[in-house]
């Protein structure tokens, strides 16, 4: 299993004072980005990370808008644009009952109530109110389930199982 997990991508800057502006990837953006978080950045064609210290953690639009200690100025911030933001496995907190991490959910195997396999989940969408899981079918179709309770009935991450009441117009 992968040690570093996706929470965001720098896709630009943001005025002049060193802010850059990230397109999230992840539900705990208050968590992630707090002030003194310890953040580490990929850069396109770098298999090594580096390590980044949050000093602002601010929500503009559909951005979150942070600075990292030592950058002080668009030139400096500049160069990191494109860079993906990953945390290490041992920072992802423990979660709730019945929530999951995107990569625990992701490559699961979806069954009806029936034991009909339907495919295997390629995505999860956060459109609003609740996420939605896409599942790629063997023929290339696309379903879109929403995981509310009277749709997903088990999620087994162990075994990447996840088996769903079959609710009519679903498919």
């Amino acid at each position: 299993m992968e040690n570093w997990f996706n929470v965001g991508k720098i896709v630009n800057t943001q005025g002049i004072k060193g802010e850059v502006r990230v397109v999230s990837k992840t539900d705990f953006g208050d968590q992630r980005y707090k002030v003194g978080n310890k953040l580490y950045l990929f850069m396109p064609n770098s298999t090594e990370p580096f390590e980044v210290t949050v000093t602002s953690h601010r929500v503009h639009k559909s951005f979150d808008i942070l600075t990292f200690e030592g950058y002080n100025g668009i030139n400096e911030v500049e160069k990191l644009r494109d860079a993906i933001i990953k945390v290490p496995k041992e920072q992802l907190g423990e979660l709730e009952e019945n929530e999951y991490y995107f990569h625990e959910i992701i490559g699961c195997t979806v069954l009806t109530e029936d034991g009909e396999e339907l495919g295997k989940i390629s995505e999860v969408l956060t459109p609003g109110a609740n996420d939605v899981w896409v599942v790629k079918r063997k023929g290339g179709k696309e379903v879109l389930i929403p995981y509310i309770n009277d749709i997903v009935k088990e999620v087994n991450v162990a075994d990447k199982i996840v088996k769903i009441h079959l609710m009519e117009g679903l498919l």
